[in-house]
């Protein structure tokens, strides 16, 4: 079964995409909502290289630092080394923590899990005015039945 633009259009994937974008870097502690972006576009790539990364990259703000980052982070990780004879460079994928929050938020947004509302979560320790803006908005997602 192909999907079409109208059946995405029909189950609103994208209604919450920017709270639950918002609240996954959060949790996370990545830098931005690039890159967030830059590891979904890596996941679809199965495997890369360095050159894949920087022909990801262009599109996003400019970050000197993202690819040591996020390998440091453990976000990005080796899958084949190179041996300086055979295998002149490293190939690399997405980490399984990296996999594992792609697929939490495909989740969230097609409605199958919740977001965590509880005063332990670390999007409600927060208590600026943004946080309290974004705190409503997920109730609200939550409350939604037709997510």
């Amino acid at each position: 079964m192909r999907l079409n633009s109208q059946d995405l259009k029909d189950i609103g994937l994208l209604k919450y995409w920017r709270i639950i974008r918002l609240v996954l870097v959060k949790q996370n502690n990545l830098k931005s909502s690039s890159d967030l972006e830059l590891l979904i576009y890596l996941e679809s790539l199965k495997r890369f290289n360095q050159k894949d990364f920087k022909a990801g990259v262009y599109t996003y703000n400019w970050d000197k630092s993202r690819w040591k980052r996020l390998v440091k982070e453990g976000w990005i990780s080796i899958w084949r080394e190179r041996n300086r004879t055979t295998q002149k460079y490293n190939i690399y994928k997405v980490s399984f923590k990296a996999s594992q929050m792609i697929s939490r938020m495909y989740r969230l947004l097609l409605g199958e899990e919740d977001l965590p509302t509880s005063e332990r979560s670390v999007f409600y320790n927060n208590k600026s005015y943004s946080d309290r803006v974004y705190n409503k908005a997920v109730d609200d997602m939550i409350k939604d039945k037709d997510r």
